[in-house]
């Protein structure tokens, strides 16, 4: 199975972390619905270009939270995810992101201000994108 997962080789986020948290994503947005069988741990090691001590450690942390599960000799599946912890993990996984956010507009002495500002105009720019390629013919619908 082909998983889009994207790593920053630059970033200062481990890589383990990195796969843990689009896996999650996966997961909890019900991209990967229960029963999706996931890749072996060196398909996946093989795939993000990592060792298998790091995927690993990634379905291991993920079994301990519950959303997957290991048969063995049948191979890793994702979990049956209740709506409550779903909607957990999913508000967590927005917490962390915007923590990170934040921490970095602080290194850099934004204001609270200027930093609910950038949020607002990043989500005005993602509401038009989308609005963008909802539209036919991919453009913005013109509003007359």
């Amino acid at each position: 199975m082909w998983i889009p997962i994207q790593l920053n080789e630059h970033s200062a986020e481990p890589l383990y972390h990195q796969i843990e948290v689009q896996l999650r994503a996966f997961i909890v947005s019900g991209q990967m619905p229960e029963g999706t069988m996931l890749p072996s741990i060196r398909e996946l090691a093989q795939l993000t270009k990592c060792s298998v001590i790091t995927v690993r450690r990634v379905y291991q942390d993920l079994e301990n939270e519950g959303l997957i599960r290991t048969r063995q000799g049948t191979g890793t599946f994702v979990a049956k995810v209740e709506d409550e912890a779903r909607d957990r993990q999913r508000r967590n996984a927005v917490m962390e992101a915007l923590e990170s956010a934040v921490d970095a507009g602080l290194r850099v002495h934004f204001g609270e201000d200027e930093i609910v500002e950038m949020l607002q105009e990043v989500l005005r720019s993602r509401r038009e994108a989308d609005a963008s390629a909802a539209a036919p013919g991919g453009e913005e619908a013109q509003h007359d």
